[in-house]
């Protein structure tokens, strides 16, 4: 079946992104891998290459693009090689949208012109050590001071992508206690800036996957922020937060089906160059029925990609819509990679095969966004069970 959801641009747009991963990552990537991080000049790179300003509007430096196609061909290329652009994809994926929605024009002409070209790197810190999928739980704590310019921020996150190069960290923290009607009320999201004094990163977390995307634990100790970094309206984060929510599940769904369909693509060609018992793994009915099922879950996975990308360019991608098909795309990959790993035999189990690194990459799939079981929550509720 023919694809329609890109379009001559977002062509181009890929042969540009797949020479430049040939050209900056792949002769490089081993090297991220053992750091457990990309360099954070790479970031720079990514910045004259564009890829940062495509949905910034023209008058800060962008594109003024409003689409998340192009976010997809990333997601697709990357997959295809076997790499990632570290913690990038938080930059753009997550913290842009609450820039553009809730950043006053002052704070925009502040904020944007430095993200597109990559001098500023941003992340969003909402977990907590004891809060994950319950977000109403935070303890972080932001007070406004007695004379009213600035608060003071103290607490605690972890998990937080990015969290190493950030420059700005949108911070979700209390700064009213939750009422007995809605314990998600008093939550305000903040703009801070890393080199505010109190501010400290902690480890950089060892993950299991994701090893070139810095992942760190931040600490805040009366931090002060102005009140010119408060985004949106006091206590209206918890909301702002769910607004969102759907484009960062769908690009968790569209990111683990490209990490399907590529690892389709690595077994294909594993077994067409590995011989056993004289002849090509490729030669074995098994190898052709496990990777003929492979491919026809990749192909429904495709569509539910595709079809949840055109629902969120045309602002129609619902809660419960955006949880299914994360959902659904997140079980596919699950299942469709272990079975290519099955194919390498003992080597998928070697790091220095794509297919070992992209079974541990794509586990955290079903956890972060909000896990699986949350999805399955979302969607029974929006059933009427």
């Amino acid at each position: 079946m023919r694809r329609t959801v890109f379009n001559e641009d977002h062509e181009a747009f890929r042969e540009t992104i797949r020479a430049f991963i040939e050209a900056e990552v792949v002769p490089v990537y081993d090297e991220w891998f053992q750091a457990g991080q990309a360099p954070r000049e790479f970031y720079y790179k990514l910045g004259e290459l564009g890829v940062f300003g495509i949905n910034v509007p023209e008058e800060f430096g962008g594109a003024g693009l409003d689409t998340h196609k192009f976010e997809a061909v990333l997601y697709e290329e990357t997959a295809r090689a076997g790499v990632q652009f570290g913690g990038s994809g938080v930059h753009v994926l997550l913290a842009l949208p609450y820039l553009k929605m809730l950043a006053t024009d002052e704070q925009k002409k502040r904020y944007l012109p430095k993200f597109v070209t990559g001098e500023e790197m941003w992340a969003i810190a909402m977990t907590e050590p004891g809060t994950g999928s319950d977000l109403a739980g935070m303890k972080t704590t932001a007070k406004l001071s007695e004379d009213g310019t600035h608060y003071v921020l103290n607490g605690a996150k972890t998990f937080i992508t990015g969290g190493v190069h950030a420059d700005k960290v949108i911070v979700c923290a209390r700064t009213s206690a939750p009422t007995a009607e809605d314990r998600r009320f008093g939550i305000s999201l903040f703009a801070v800036d890393t080199k505010s004094e109190g501010y400290s990163i902690g480890r950089k977390l060892d993950k299991l996957g994701l090893r070139t995307s810095d992942t760190a634990e931040l600490a805040f100790v009366d931090v002060k922020v102005p009140v010119e970094d408060l985004l949106g309206e006091e206590n209206k984060g918890f909301y702002y937060l769910g607004h969102n929510l759907a484009s960062e599940r769908w690009g968790i769904a569209f990111g683990a089906y490209a990490q399907a369909k590529a690892a389709v693509r690595f077994a294909k060609q594993y077994v067409q160059e590995r011989t056993v018992f004289g002849k090509p793994v490729a030669h074995f009915q098994n190898t052709k029925f496990e990777l003929a099922a492979c491919q026809a879950e990749v192909d429904a996975a495709e569509a539910v990609a595709d079809r949840a990308t055109e629902a969120l360019d045309a602002g129609e991608l619902t809660p419960a819509e955006a949880a299914s098909a994360k959902l659904f795309c997140t079980e596919v990959a699950h299942r469709v990679i272990d079975r290519c790993l099955q194919l390498h035999g003992g080597y998928g189990y070697m790091n220095e095969y794509p297919i070992a690194r992209l079974y541990a990459d794509n586990r955290v799939n079903r956890i972060y966004g909000g896990t699986s079981e949350i999805m399955k929550t979302i969607i029974a509720k929006d059933m009427g069970l």
